[in-house]
């Protein structure tokens, strides 16, 4: 049954009271079925992420990047801890609350562009708007399509765009409704190496020319290289954070992932 109870807000953490933190994990933990077999995707992460940065989460595959930004996202329950964006606790919101802030203050981009095949580039862009009976700010929208280069294909159907200009569609689709946050999974995972540069280009000027904030799961140190920050999970555990990133000093630090991750196993879990 949906729980549509209002819930009694808690007292936001102090590190909130700064405007810069973004989107915040305050102790977290995920568990994936019962007992024996239970999983810990999420072992008591706590990290913040600073408003106007393009932010990489990485790690080996199953050390719950994913899992991560599903439960930042508010796509995903957690078992403990807390989930904040901006000042707004996600982990006391119902469904509904969930639904609402997700529609109007998260953007996200996938892997698989999730375009819809019988509307045009621009009825995409501005679906999610439409649906929530929002008019789009022309202004702002003119600067998204002129950012993206879409302008030449805003009639033309995902079928009649190669797959760098859908994923520009999504990317487009994803800022339009000026988010506080874009989360975005692989997005480059179907693209060739040029097309995949182009969006992440975008993405980089999303940040710098537009304040926006960016947290993208990827396996790829040349995507890492285009952010601000990297954070590195192994076993569902916060083990190591890069700022300033090159694809090289992503790499050197990949390289040693499998002594950092030897290390997390051992220690043992709360």
């Amino acid at each position: 049954m949906t729980d549509t109870t209002e819930r009694t807000a808690q007292p936001v953490p102090p590190e909130l009271s700064d405007r810069t933190v973004a989107v915040r994990a305050d102790g977290v933990t995920k568990r994936y079925g019962l007992g024996e077999n239970a999983v810990v995707a999420l072992d008591d992460v706590t990290i913040d992420l600073t408003r106007g940065e393009f932010t990489a989460i990485m790690g080996p595959s199953g050390s719950g990047k994913s899992t991560l930004m599903h439960c930042l996202a508010g796509l995903d329950t957690v078992d403990a801890g807390r989930v904040f964006l901006g000042g707004d606790e996600l982990t006391q919101m119902n469904d509904k609350q969930l639904t609402r802030l997700r529609r109007d203050r998260i953007g996200f981009i996938f892997q698989s562009f999730n375009l819809i095949p019988t509307l045009s580039a621009l009825e995409n862009i501005i679906l999610p708007m439409s649906v929530a009976g929002r008019q789009p700010d022309a202004e702002w929208l003119d600067t998204v399509i002129e950012t993206t280069g879409l302008r030449e294909r805003l009639e033309h159907r995902p079928s009649q765009l190669s797959g760098g200009q859908q994923q520009r569609v999504a990317c487009a689709r994803a800022l339009a409704g000026r988010p506080d946050v874009i989360f975005a999974d692989e997005p480059t995972g179907n693209l060739d190496s040029r097309s995949g540069g182009e969006v992440l280009k975008f993405l980089r000027e999303s940040v710098r020319s537009g304040g926006q904030t960016i947290v993208m799961v990827t396996h790829d140190p040349v995507a890492a290289g285009y952010t601000d920050h990297v954070v590195f999970l192994a076993d569902g555990r916060l083990i190591d954070r890069l700022q300033e990133p090159t694809r090289a000093t992503v790499l050197e630090r990949m390289k040693d992932l499998d002594t950092r991750v030897a290390a997390v196993e051992k220690e043992p879990r709360a």
